[in-house]
């Protein structure tokens, strides 16, 4: 019984001990007169201080063309050693986990992004941060962002797109002669199985160490890393929405060679029903891109569809102008020349054999002419569609395959 309780109380000696292990540990490295938070670990040594980074995309919530911006949550994890924290004689603990509100007394390299448009920390329920100390020194800081960052676009291929979003890290205020910054060796950005409506990763994201110069009262370099998310546009939602309509709505144009030439309002309501919604479909696209300078595929596809439309308005226009122009002259000139040489009336009230023979010639000459209107809509029936035919070839090769360049 007594080595029951003996044991008993060793054991809750020794977790005692522990506690007070870690509490006196802690108070030792961050209240000593031998550290300050307000200076990198190496700046006595006249040295930098190396810092790994590792960047873990949770995330990407939006990509926005308009604004030309991506919003995406991430974990941001950097990892350095301070040698002021060694506790390798003290104790025999693996590592000191910080409270939230000790943070503040450990240094923390000034890292920021120089592209951010918008960011927030996580709060809720607490700083959704962490920081652990190593035996040896070594500090692993991770915190949880959300962020807005600038992406310029490339839209001459729109929607069949590729965008290079690049994501800059740097450090505010630190020069490299007092801190470096390093990818992670292995795994440097991690992106988890992101579900995005409109784009996907054509690759794994690149990374790249860079060195950002700027003139302030003297010329000072900077550490940064970059990685760049090489995004593809799915074009599933564009064929459904844009692209199968308009094909659509210019074959429905079609129809009117179909249609008897004398069915004016037909004819005429069918071709500007097609070019009123080709516009409105063509507009309802430009609202949501920004205002670029330059011609995107989507241009290219509504302005060509819209003049295939309005061509087939244009070739019955044409057809109706030059039939009715031909009755009129011929009517016209038969009158003149009838009542030059016979009268149009005889003395009983009949028309004269010469008018009957007017009456016929008239109507053979008007036959004539809706044939050749008939004609001419036989040839549209034909080459309308070849035409469009090529046109989808050439803009979808074009823009699918040989433009790649454009993109870069």
């Amino acid at each position: 019984m007594k080595i029951v309780l003996t044991v008993v109380t060793f054991y809750r000696f020794s977790l005692c001990f522990c506690e007070l292990a870690r509490k006196e540990i802690l108070n030792h490295l961050l209240n000593s007169s031998k550290y300050d938070a307000r200076i990198a670990p190496n700046y006595e040594e006249d040295r930098a201080t190396n810092v790994t980074l590792q960047l873990h995309i949770m995330s990407i919530n939006s990509i926005n063309e308009m604004a030309m911006d991506l919003s995406m949550e991430v974990f941001l994890r950097q990892t350095w050693v301070d040698p002021r924290l060694n506790f390798e004689r003290l104790s025999n603990f693996s590592n000191l986990e910080l409270d939230q509100r000790m943070m503040g007394s450990v240094w923390i390299p000034d890292t920021y992004f120089p592209n951010e448009k918008e960011g927030h920390f996580h709060v809720i329920t607490v700083p959704n941060r962490l920081l652990h100390i190593s035996r040896n020194g070594t500090v692993f800081y991770s915190i949880r962002l959300s962020l807005t960052l600038t992406c310029r676009m490339n839209l001459y291929n729109y929607p069949m797109d590729e965008q290079n979003c690049p994501v800059f890290i740097e450090t505010y205020g630190y020069t490299e002669e007092n801190v470096l910054f390093n990818w992670k060796p292995v795994n440097a950005v991690i992106v988890d199985e992101v579900e995005m409506p409109q784009f996907h990763f054509r690759e794994e994201p690149s990374i790249k160490k860079c060195t950002r110069t700027f003139k302030y009262s003297s010329v000072a370099s900077f550490t940064c890393l970059t990685t760049t998310l090489h995004l593809q546009r799915n074009i599933g939602y564009y064929m459904a929405q844009v692209f199968i309509p308009s094909i659509l709505i210019v074959i429905l144009s079609w129809v009117s060679f179909w249609v008897h030439v004398d069915a004016i309002p037909a004819r005429i309501s069918l071709g500007v029903l097609t070019v009123l919604t080709i516009t409105t479909q063509s507009s309802g696209i430009r609202a949501t891109l920004p205002r670029v300078s330059y011609v995107k595929a989507i241009d290219v596809w509504n302005s060509m569809c819209l003049l295939f439309v309005f061509a087939a308005l244009l070739e019955y226009a044409y057809i109706n102008v030059q039939t009715r122009r031909h009755q009129k002259s011929m009517l016209k000139d038969t009158l003149m020349n009838v009542q030059a040489s016979h009268p149009l009336m005889n003395s009983k009230g009949e028309a004269p054999v010469r008018c009957i023979d007017v009456r016929k010639t008239i109507g053979v000459r008007e036959i004539d002419y809706l044939k050749t209107a008939r004609t001419v809509d036989k040839v549209s029936r034909v080459a309308f569609p070849i035409a469009f035919i090529i046109f989808n070839t050439v803009f979808w090769t074009y823009y699918m395959y040989a433009s790649d360049h454009l993109s870069e």
